[in-house]
């Protein structure tokens, strides 16, 4: 985690759509403060070398270098992501979504679901939303980060302007659970909270686990860490340890609960008996990316009844997402080179092709079933500085949201076809809104 302070390294970018892209692709220069990251990370004394852990075991989990956006980027962002709030809303829109997805998902229970992850690429025509996810990771991380900058020069201080009320997101956060437990018409808090993984401790976000149960403890909550194995289902509770859990926070990937070892879980979700947060329901409305299909068809969209001004939104800023058939196949190899395909139940990179890549085996898997295909829509680009040597790496920018409200927006640098943290350089990176200006150096 090369996250040490540099001098000011400034060079005008002439192709700067706005001050945002001018720093971006023209400032080298890093804003993280490692000691401010760490009292940020180890805030209460049970977290005690959690930072020197992350450092070992994760060094590229965060980037050194912030990432700017301008104002209007944040709000067609925010614009775009209430425009496919309206249209997963419609009833007509959710029974196409429900009659695809396994019988949970339609289990309607109340809570919205926290920690959506609306992920964009920016470009020239915009913010292009890319995918939905259900179970986004590295909100409390990001929030961590975002409150460990300091600008690395004066020219930089007047456009770190966060994205949030960054003093009060931790609360934010956590109201946002106890929203989800009020609306599956509970009062008062949750006693005990269970954050569920697989494995949990092998998971490369493990910290930000470590995170949430002191978010939660803070709170007067009672919360545990563990592996959906050691949950069970008896006399209608479920219980962890032989103790009642009143709120399982997901952060599963078998997003409908199937697996066997599952059972006690998805028995108590089934019968109401804990509240679940997020949920199949959730997943299949938003992040089954075949959604991404009716919220880039005009025709369909028309079809749902839904208002032009909307429609246009839509067109302008989600990508033209189809279903691969077989039908589609000739049509679809032909323009691989504009396409980027990606598995409809899948998550964050896997299993996603870039068109220009592709072999005859893997098109051959693809046309198995499973996959839609999204017109490309490019990352941006971030200058770094790792060990004086400087690249340009891709960038993307995921706004988490709860029910259409944008919380936080964070970034992730990356080199090669998927994000990934294993770029030096590179990893979680936080976003601030650059305001017209001049910038010399």
């Amino acid at each position: 985690m090369n996250m040490e302070a540099s001098d000011f390294s400034f060079t005008p970018y002439a192709g700067a759509r706005d001050m945002a892209e001018a720093i971006n692709r023209g400032c080298d220069c890093r804003s993280l403060d490692p000691e401010r990251l760490r009292q940020q990370l180890e805030a209460e004394p049970s977290l005690l070398g959690l930072a020197a852990e992350i450092g070992r075991s994760r060094p590229q989990l965060f980037s050194a270098t912030a990432v700017f956006i301008a104002p209007a980027t944040l709000a067609a962002m925010a614009d775009l992501i209430g425009a496919v709030e309206s249209v997963l809303t419609l009833p007509a829109c959710q029974a196409i979504a429900l009659d695809r997805a396994p019988p949970i998902a339609r289990i309607a229970l109340g809570p919205k679901s926290v920690f959506m992850g609306f992920d964009f690429h920016l470009g020239e025509a915009g913010p292009q939303l890319i995918e939905i996810n259900t179970n986004a990771g590295g909100a409390l991380l990001n929030g961590a980060l975002a409150r460990a900058q300091k600008a690395c020069c004066e020219q930089i201080q007047p456009f770190l302007r966060p994205t949030a009320a960054l003093g009060t997101l931790d609360q934010r956060w956590l109201d946002d659970f106890l929203a989800d437990w009020s609306l599956q018409g509970r009062s008062g808090k949750p006693a005990r909270v269970a954050i569920v993984d697989e494995h949990p401790t092998g998971q490369y976000l493990y910290p930000e686990f470590l995170l949430f149960r002191q978010l939660f403890r803070g709170a007067g909550i009672d919360a545990v860490i563990c592996d959906p194995a050691e949950l069970s289902f008896e006399s209608g509770r479920l219980l962890h340890g032989g103790a009642p859990i009143d709120l399982v926070y997901n952060r599963l990937t078998d997003f409908y609960l199937q697996a066997p070892a599952l059972a006690p879980l998805r028995a108590a979700y089934e019968t109401g008996a804990v509240v679940l947060t997020p949920h199949p329901r959730a997943h299949a409305l938003y992040a089954d990316k075949r959604n991404l299909t009716v919220l880039s068809d005009a025709a369909r969209l028309a079809e749902l009844g839904v208002p032009q001004p909307l429609v246009d939104r839509l067109l302008a800023g989600v990508p033209r997402t189809v279903e691969v058939t077989p039908e589609r196949a000739g049509a679809l190899w032909a323009a691989r080179r504009g396409l980027f395909f990606k598995p409809f139940a899948g998550f964050g990179s896997r299993a996603t092709y870039r068109g220009d890549k592709l072999t005859q085996r893997v098109w051959q898997e693809i046309l198995a079933g499973g996959y839609v295909a999204q017109d490309l829509a490019l990352p941006s680009a971030r200058r770094v500085a790792v060990d004086g040597q400087r690249s340009d790496l891709k960038l993307d920018v995921r706004a988490y949201a709860y029910a259409g409200a944008i919380r936080l927006v964070a970034a992730r640098l990356y080199k090669g076809q998927t994000t990934n943290f294993r770029t030096p350089g590179g990893g979680f990176a936080p976003v601030f809104v650059a305001t017209a200006g001049r910038l010399s150096g």
